[in-house]
């Protein structure tokens, strides 16, 4: 019987002066490269990426500080992960194993103030089995913490090797919420945009401090918070036709610490009261016409967005835009093909849709 083909263990690094751990960062399906650059750039020569197919997660070593990881902003949430060379899930009740177990549980709880973690959660094939019922079981008694299926604090998933060779791993989230859950959103508005892909939009804009940045339709104002998180502008401002949407927004930035530095106006996008070539960066969110407009408004709408936006783009300026209209923008972009450049476009995965984002810039004329 010929031998199965074995995966490789993950690749040796030289060793850390202190701690190393074997993270796993989760992001949404089409942005791996953008999280990937941004550990990179962030933390250097502290963080080791692991090869992976999977286009949704990053397996790395860390030789930093696991809070600093707390910080990303393209990535959906940050677990630690621990192997264990046992042949199936009950083996962790071992006390060599348990022990293990609550010791990783404690570094995680020892990340946050007292109190932060009150449940707890599994996540694997066979959750609500008898097994895995002892488990939860364990883990509540020695932690004091409380089962919750639903919505939890302390998210674990054990799941068979992915990392290494054989055994199981076990995966602890470092946060007790997803890090794409932003602590300046406030108001929360249906239909509200990603902020991971939010970030990731901008980050292919290439800020800039200089830049002159308005953001069409800005709904709950996703897109000004991350520009302003990812650097500041010379002046930024936002327009919405609903008046919810943008106390919504300003909301959210005053929870940001950007309250004062956005303009925000209530304004059709078909008749912007802006002087022609002012803007060098352009943003939004359009219209999906599923939970907001629909598709037959669009039919107007996007031609309408997209004429007004070369409007008042400066020569060079960029765009960035996201939709799940994909026929219906890429017809427009057509039609449009004197004013717009399409640079770039990225396919990404969101609540089981497939938008996509296109990167335009402005045609000289």
């Amino acid at each position: 019987m010929p031998k199965q083909k074995s995966r490789p263990q993950p690749k040796t690094q030289p060793a850390p002066t202190g701690p190393r751990y074997l993270c796993e960062a989760e992001v949404v399906t089409g942005l791996k490269d953008y999280a990937t650059a941004e550990l990179l750039s962030r933390f250097g020569s502290s963080v080791h990426p692991q090869d992976k197919a999977k286009p949704e997660e990053i397996p790395f070593y860390f030789d930093g500080s696991l809070s600093d990881l707390g910080d990303l902003t393209k990535t959906a949430a940050v677990y630690l992960v621990q192997h264990y060379p046992i042949p199936r899930p009950q083996a962790l009740l071992g006390h060599q194993h348990f022990t293990q177990l609550i010791k990783l549980i404690n570094t995680v709880r020892s990340m946050h103030p007292a109190g932060t973690f009150r449940t707890f959660r599994i996540a694997a094939a066979g959750s609500q089995s008898s097994v895995f019922q002892r488990i939860k079981d364990e883990i509540a008694s020695t932690t004091g913490l409380t089962v919750n299926e639903d919505e939890a604090d302390l998210m674990l998933r054990v799941r068979k090797a992915d990392i290494y060779r054989d055994g199981w791993e076990v995966l602890l989230r470092l946060t007790p919420r997803p890090l794409a859950a932003r602590a300046w959103r406030v108001c929360n508005m249906e239909g509200a945009l990603n902020a991971t892909i939010a970030s990731a939009m901008i980050e292919m804009t290439d800020p800039r401090p200089d830049d002159r940045v308005f953001n069409l339709m800005c709904g709950s104002g996703t897109l000004l918070v991350e520009r302003l998180r990812r650097a500041p502008a010379d002046v930024i401002g936002g327009c919405d036709s609903d008046a919810i949407a943008l106390r919504c927004a300003t909301d959210n930035l005053v929870a940001a610490g950007y309250g004062k530095a956005v303009d925000l106006f209530e304004m059709d996008i078909a008749d912007l009261p802006l002087p022609d070539a002012c803007i060098d960066m352009i943003c939004a969110d359009l219209p999906w016409g599923q939970l907001v407009g629909s598709h037959e408004s669009n039919l107007t709408l996007y031609p309408k967005a997209l004429r007004e936006a070369a409007r008042i783009a400066a020569p060079g300026a960029r765009a960035v835009f996201i939709t799940h209209e994909i026929r219906l923008m890429e017809r427009v972009l057509r039609d449009y093909a004197d004013l717009w450049t399409v640079q770039q476009e990225v396919k990404v995965f969101q609540g089981g849709l497939h938008p996509r984002i296109y990167l335009l810039s402005k045609q000289a004329t």
